[in-house]
């Protein structure tokens, strides 16, 4: 009867092993998703960081879809992430934007160099509007629908396969 009970101790440490094995071979989603998905926009007005452009307030995201893409111009994924805004902007979504610890001289810089895919471009020097998002790094880009509320959030640079799928989703959130 005792003969079993010795080997429960090696049963434990092969169902730890288990455990740890499946832990290393299953993906870790490390991306820090915004709790703000289906809520409104938080409340925010940033200045304008571009001459020529305005800044950027919760009051502006009213009447129609649009993206609200954090970038930076020193963000190497962002200049990835270009070319598929522009070809949003040509696809009739209103993309707006906020810049994170950035000057306007960089970020008018980048503008010419990339392009300019934006309607409106907020300062964010602290990343204070950046955090009330739930936004943790750039670039990330946020489905606002026609009545201010967040319904998609996209991590990371838009890569051109998503392009059309958020096409669709800017028209569904009219």
């Amino acid at each position: 009867m005792r003969r079993p009970l010795l080997w429960v101790p090696f049963a434990g440490f092969l169902l730890l092993l288990l455990i740890v094995a499946i832990g290393l071979f299953r993906p870790a989603d490390r991306a820090v998703h915004s709790t703000l998905i289906d809520r409104p926009l938080p409340e925010f007005a940033v200045r304008p960081i571009v001459p020529g452009k305005p800044g950027l307030a919760k009051a502006d995201f009213t009447g129609r879809p649009r993206l609200l893409n954090v970038f930076a111009s020193w963000c190497i994924p962002c200049i990835a992430e270009a070319p598929q805004l522009l070809a949003l902007k040509r696809a009739g979504v209103p993309i707006e934007a906020i810049a994170i610890r950035d000057t306007g001289a960089e970020v008018q810089a980048f503008l010419r160099r990339h392009g300019d895919p934006y309607e409106r471009i907020g300062d964010d020097p602290a990343s204070a509007t950046q955090l009330a998002l739930g936004s943790s790094g750039v670039p990330e880009t946020f489905l606002v629908d026609a009545k201010g509320v967040i319904r998609r959030q996209y991590i990371g640079d838009i890569r051109a396969d998503q392009v059309a799928e958020i096409v669709a989703a800017a028209e569904a959130a009219r």
